[in-house]
C-alpha cells in the first residue's frame, strides 16, 4: 500500500474489457483462492427482476468496488453475500458453503456487513455499540456475560475509536459515527468486511478517512473487501478491482485503468465524458461532461 494515496497494493491482474482475457464476471481468483463466488444469480421483488444470471468470483484477500447506477443491483447482490438474501435461482458460496443454506447467525460468523446506514441508539455508547458486533460469535447469553472481550478492544483500536469509547454514540458527528460503525463490523472478527456506500452522507473529509481507514484495515487483517460506491473517482483510486454492473448484471470487471472508460462512463453510468491518469497515483481520472439520454 502506499501510504500517501491510500491506494491499496494490487494483487495479480485481472482481464479488462476488451483486454482478451477472462470475460466480465469470471476473473479467477489470486492462487486460486475464492472468498466469495456468485453462480449464475438472479433475484427479484415481485414485478421486478433486479439481478439476472450474475457470475462473479471475488478472490480473498481482494479488495473489489461495485458500481452502477441506482437500482442496478449492487446493494442487493452484497445482501446476497451477506446471506441476508436468498438467490430466486443460482447460488452464492462463501468458500465452500452455500450462503443460502446458512443460518443469519452462520453467516455473520464468516462475513460482516455495514449497511448504508444504522438505526438511531439514543444513549447507547460507542463501547456498547461495538459489542453488538460480538453477538453471533458468543449468542445473547455471552453478551450478557461479559462486558468486553479481544475483538472488541482491538476492533476500537484497529477502527481508530477507542478514545470515544465510553461517549454516547449520538454526541458524535458523522464522520465519526462511521468509524464506529465500522468498528462494531470489525468485532464480527470475519474474514469477509462488506460495505454498502460506507461514504453516503460524509463530507468529503470525512469520506478520505474512511476509505483510507477500510485500505489499511483490509491489509492489516488480511481482509477481504467488496465496497458498494457511488463515486467512480474514489472507486478507481481506492479499489484494486471494478466491478460494474448494468441492468442486473455484469457490464465490466477488471482493474481501474483497464475498466474506467468513456465507454464505461456512457453504457453503465449513463455520462458522456473523458477519462484521464492521475500524475501521481497513476489512477483514472474521470471528467463527466453530460448525461446521455435514458435508453428505451
Amino acid at each position: 500500500m502506499t501510504e500517501h494515496t491510500g491506494r491499496a497494493a494490487p494483487v495479480a491482474p485481472a482481464a479488462g474489457p476488451g483486454s482478451g482475457g477472462a470475460p466480465a464476471g469470471e476473473r479467477a481468483a489470486p492462487g486460486g483462492a475464492a472468498a466469495i463466488r456468485a453462480e449464475d444469480v438472479s433475484f427479484g421483488y415481485p414485478g421486478r427482476p433486479v439481478l439476472r444470471g450474475v457470475d462473479l468470483t471475488i478472490g480473498a484477500g481482494e479488495l473489489v468496488a461495485l458500481v452502477g447506477l441506482n437500482g442496478c443491483g449492487k446493494s442487493t447482490l452484497l445482501r446476497l453475500m451477506a446471506g441476508l438474501l436468498r438467490p430466486d435461482s443460482g447460488r452464492v458460496l462463501l468458500g465452500a458453503e452455500d450462503a443460502g443454506h446458512l443460518t443469519r447467525r452462520a453467516a455473520a460468523r464468516r462475513v460482516a456487513l455495514l449497511h448504508q446506514t444504522g438505526p438511531p441508539v439514543p444513549g447507547m455508547t460507542v463501547r456498547q455499540l461495538v459489542r453488538q458486533g460480538r453477538y453471533a460469535a458468543r449468542g445473547p447469553l455471552g453478551m450478557l456475560r461479559d462486558a468486553e472481550d479481544e475483538a472488541c478492544r482491538r476492533a476500537l483500536a484497529d477502527a481508530g475509536v477507542r478514545e470515544w469509547a465510553d461517549r454516547p454514540v449520538d454526541s458524535l458527528s458523522g464522520g465519526e459515527r462511521q468509524r464506529v460503525r465500522l468498528a462494531m463490523a470489525l468485532a464480527q472478527d470475519t474474514r469477509i468486511l462488506l460495505l454498502d456506500e460506507p461514504t453516503t452522507f460524509l463530507d468529503l473529509r470525512h469520506q478520505l478517512e474512511v476509505l483510507g481507514t477500510v485500505v489499511r484495515l483490509r491489509e492489516e487483517r488480511g481482509l477481504t473487501v467488496v465496497m458498494v460506491l457511488h463515486d467512480l473517482a474514489h472507486a478507481a483510486r481506492f479499489a484494486e478491482r471494478l466491478v460494474a454492473l448494468r441492468d442486473g448484471r455484469v457490464a465490466a470487471d477488471g482493474l481501474p485503468r483497464e475498466v474506467v472508460t468513456p465507454a464505461l462512463l456512457a453504457g453503465v453510468l449513463g455520462v458522456a465524458g473523458r477519462v484521464g491518469t492521475d500524475p501521481e497515483g497513476g489512477w483514472p481520472v474521470c471528467y463527466p461532461d453530460h448525461p446521455l439520454p435514458l435508453a428505451d
